[in-house]
């Protein structure tokens, strides 16, 4: 069965190469994840404002700044062949990049959180906010994932 599909010969796209192209497509796509993220929690506010608290935007801070943590140190850096000073190293870095990690991982568990305990489980109301607040902490985590592993890193 596997000499069947590797028989099949597929046509290349033209016009579209992927190549050089790659770098720039994961960055325009995770800049539209950031982007939409932030404007579903937009319009949740500027259609239920009274149902949005200052405190459910601790979730969005968190997730920026993970979004920077993550995305401030490359995989060199990580495998410890580019980065060897400092009173750390490479040990410093991947530390870094973990509690980058783990607060992404938190701001869209806080999220969840919030949706569920505040939104739902409250009764009958607006659940857009809520999940508006989820979306955006989602696709903040989406986009750092895709500007993270999306790109080539040139040596």
């Amino acid at each position: 069965m596997t000499s069947y599909f590797e028989n099949i010969q597929s046509s290349t796209c033209l016009w579209f190469e992927m190549g050089e192209k790659r770098n720039i497509l994961a960055s325009m796509l995770a800049g539209t994840l950031f982007f939409v993220g932030w404007w579903f929690i937009i319009d949740a506010h500027a259609k239920y404002p009274g149902e949005m608290l200052n405190e459910y935007y601790i979730c969005a801070v968190f997730g920026v700044i993970s979004f920077i943590m993550v995305n401030s140190v490359t995989n060199a850096q990580v495998r410890g062949d580019a980065y060897n000073g400092g009173f750390l190293g490479a040990r410093g870095v991947r530390c870094w990049l973990f509690f980058g990690f783990v607060m992404g991982f938190a701001e869209i568990i806080a999220a969840c959180w919030i949706l569920f305990a505040d939104f739902i489980a409250a009764g009958p109301q607006h659940y857009w906010p809520g999940i508006a607040l989820f979306l955006q902490n989602m696709f903040i985590f989406l986009g750092s994932l895709i500007y993270k592993f999306g790109r080539i890193e040139e040596p």
